[in-house]
């Protein structure tokens, strides 16, 4: 039964009134208003940057009609509130349980998205794991952590393309590479770059002995506005036989990409589809990518501007510990937030730590 129901009204009221100036404000619907405009007329077919403003205006409709959804139902609630202050009445009170909770949590995904502000935070994520010290354990540490950011990519509808993935020696993986795409893929996962650290008894040791793993975590955004020159010259362009996971299913022809960009080092590898042209294409956005990453952090370095909590945190820094031995318990060392069901964690069920994360940066 819904006992409390008249407080749980109150405390709704006030985070809708709290997100009013992000559902309702009237730059956005100026903003949607010109872009309705600029697609309507013939030659926006031909202009460079046509797919970002579509999505623009997709992603501004779609938050509209959220709002005003959201807004419409708890004027429905409020007046089931008010019938059922006035009188006792079952099919009332089982109308108000069936839409109370969806329209709660709704409201606290929209105060989650309205703390997404950053330049970035709608775009889609690229993630990339390496083990640290520890052999074998670390490799398997890095395998296992894959895993549990694919399942939490699944539970929240976003799409994962694993476009490099290089396996350990004896067990596990030497680094993975994964783009996230979804809308605040970067905002949600932004948090989670650095050093994550696993206790445990080892599987790979025979005396079974307890041993502490390392794996980095680093995350940066995919923006299709990046403006980035980069010559032919500064390439040196591999192809190779696909590996990793995937049986029978591997690509058996020379398709797969390594891209090293002369100048910085930085190097690149697609193995995901069949089509080296594809694959190609694939590792120059992810180039691009780690370059704009690379110049911003530049930039930032020499004005001073620097803070700890912008996209790409120091990696030195430790993010969270898994310890399944001599007890369970994942502790978030950024936020203090601790959970006993390690299991669960590793399946994914991770956003009550990057939800925290996320309001004690803005906090910040």
């Amino acid at each position: 039964m819904l006992e409390n129901y008249s407080e749980r009204l109150k405390s709704l009221e006030k985070k809708i009134n709290e997100l009013r100036g992000y559902l309702e404000t009237e730059k956005e619907k100026k903003r949607i208003k010109k872009l309705e405009e600029e697609t309507s007329q013939s030659e926006f077919w031909q202009g460079e940057n046509r797919l970002k403003m579509l999505k623009e205006l997709r992603y501004l409709k779609e938050k509209r009609a959220k709002g005003d959804k959201l807004l419409s139902l708890y004027e429905e609630v409020s007046t089931l509130g008010e019938l059922l202050g006035e009188e006792e009445d079952k099919d009332l009170k089982k109308e108000m349980e069936d839409k109370l909770l969806p329209l709660e949590r709704e409201v606290e995904k929209l105060r989650i998205e309205s703390l997404l502000k950053g330049k970035h935070d709608r775009a889609n994520a690229i993630m990339s794991i390496h083990p640290g010290a520890g052999g074998t354990d670390s490799c398997d540490w890095a395998e296992m952590l894959v895993r549990m950011y694919l399942s939490w990519i699944n539970k929240k509808s976003y799409q994962a393309r694993v476009v490099e993935w290089i396996a350990g020696e004896e067990a596990g993986i030497k680094t993975v590479t994964v783009v996230v795409e979804g809308t605040f893929a970067y905002g949600y996962l932004k948090g989670e770059v650095g050093i994550h650290r696993l206790v445990r008894i080892s599987p790979f040791d025979a005396a079974h002995r307890r041993h502490t793993s390392f794996a980095a975590v680093d995350i940066i955004p995919e923006t299709e506005e990046i403006e980035i020159e980069i010559k032919d010259s500064d390439l040196k362009i591999d192809t190779f036989r696909a590996g990793g996971p995937g049986g029978q299913h591997v690509n058996v022809t020379d398709s797969a990409i390594r891209i090293t960009h002369l100048p910085t080092g930085i190097i690149v590898q697609c193995q995901d589809q069949r089509s080296q042209h594809k694959n190609k294409a694939t590792a120059i956005r992810v180039l691009k990518a780690r370059l704009y990453n690379l110049y911003e952090l530049e930039r930032e370095k020499e004005s001073k501007k620097r803070h700890e909590e912008k996209a790409r945190i120091e990696w030195g820094s430790q993010v969270r510990s898994y310890v399944l031995h001599p007890y369970t318990l994942v502790k978030d060392h950024r936020t203090g937030i601790e959970k006993g069901d390690v299991e669960k964690v590793l399946k994914g069920e991770i956003d009550e730590f990057i939800i925290a994360s996320l309001k004690k940066s803005v906090v910040r």
